[in-house]
């Protein structure tokens, strides 16, 4: 016996969107009458969609996870995530495909996104750009569900956001860093360091005004800088970090710095070579391993981290319930930010 149908399976073959068939389907007004005479006609063809709630029978869902092909520690640590989560999806009866897709070349990440085929739905990690936004919202208008993961792009027809508030994330850093200075009055240390790389990834962006806006609001005693943007990589941006401190800043002002993005370990070297070592707060993102070592090693004062394993099955739990046509499918706790020193290292 067929399985029954999804509401995606019946926009896409009726060229609607899925809110489209549910109004349809509930005798709900906003449609016009020659769409609900499409969607009417797949219905007939087709059978029936699942009732809501409940779960489907016969095949897997297919959902792909795009993630940019960056060389980059958190990224890399969010695809093992996906990899390690392999059994949970297999008791929800979900099949998962993982992409790297190159993000240096929007309009080529956004056709290449779009390429993505055989799956209900897409948990994406991508930059906020408008190539990226109209290959979402051609997915979404051909029946895939789309989330966002850890990273937003706002203005698409995404239908959610997974991931911590990255906003409040740079307030955080910056209320961090803004008390460690004030604890160091009298020594002339007066100026936090805002660091990151060229970035379009708006979780990053949004990192960067939270941080900027605490000091501002909180802190008028103390001054903000930001440092060119740093290479991605660690030689990259200790080379550019060092650079900065011999001739854009005198160092013995810095009280400390927020790295928002990768190359942490660069900036903890280029900070030790110029004499600032413990004394001066490094505040980042992500418990990777190069960062469980370094805050052993004094190299950061703080690690913000949310949990990516529940992040990933939350995208794989939104999205199944979105196929499943779930009341409340978006309703999903977002993960709190983490604060790991050296004291409380797991």
């Amino acid at each position: 016996m067929a399985a029954a149908p999804t509401i995606a399976d019946i926009a896409r073959l009726a060229g609607v969107g899925t809110a489209t068939v549910d109004r349809v389907l509930n005798r709900r007004p906003g449609v016009n009458a020659e769409t609900v005479q499409k969607v009417m006609q797949v219905v007939g063809e087709l059978g029936s969609p699942q009732q809501p709630g409940r779960p489907r029978r016969g095949e897997n869902f297919r959902f792909a996870f795009v993630l940019p092909s960056d060389d980059s520690p958190f990224i890399d640590l969010v695809d093992r995530q996906i990899a390690q989560a392999a059994s949970d999806f297999r008791h929800q009866h979900i099949t998962e495909i993982t992409h790297r897709i190159d993000a240096s070349d929007p309009v080529q990440f956004a056709a290449e996104l779009a390429q993505v085929d055989g799956c209900e739905g897409i948990a994406l990690l991508a930059p906020d750009l408008p190539p990226v936004k109209l290959a979402i919202n051609e997915l979404v208008r051909s029946g895939v569900h789309v989330v966002t993961l850890f990273s937003d792009v706002a203005g698409s027809k995404r239908e959610a956001c997974i991931g911590a508030d990255n906003r409040a994330a740079g307030r955080t850093a910056g209320l961090l860093l803004a008390r460690m200075a004030c604890g160091s009055k009298g020594t002339g240390r007066d100026t936090v360091l805002l660091s990151s790389q060229a970035t379009r990834l708006s979780a990053e962006i949004e990192r960067r005004i939270g941080f900027a806006q605490v000091i501002e609001e909180r802190f008028p005693a103390l001054r903000m800088q930001r440092t060119p943007d740093l290479p991605a990589d660690d030689e990259g941006a200790c080379a550019a970090l060092k650079k900065f401190l011999k001739s854009g800043i005198d160092p013995a002002r810095v009280a400390g710095i927020y790295n928002v993005g990768s190359g942490s370990a660069g900036v903890a070297r280029a900070l030790a070579a110029a004499g600032l070592g413990p004394q001066v707060g490094v505040v980042t993102h992500d418990f990777t391993e190069e960062h469980r070592s370094l805050l052993s090693a004094n190299g950061l004062s703080y690690v913000l981290h949310q949990d990516i394993h529940y992040c990933v099955l939350a995208a794989a739990r939104v999205l199944r319930a979105l196929c499943e046509n779930v009341r409340g499918a978006l309703n999903v706790g977002q993960p709190r930010i983490e604060i790991l020193t050296a004291e409380n290292l797991h």
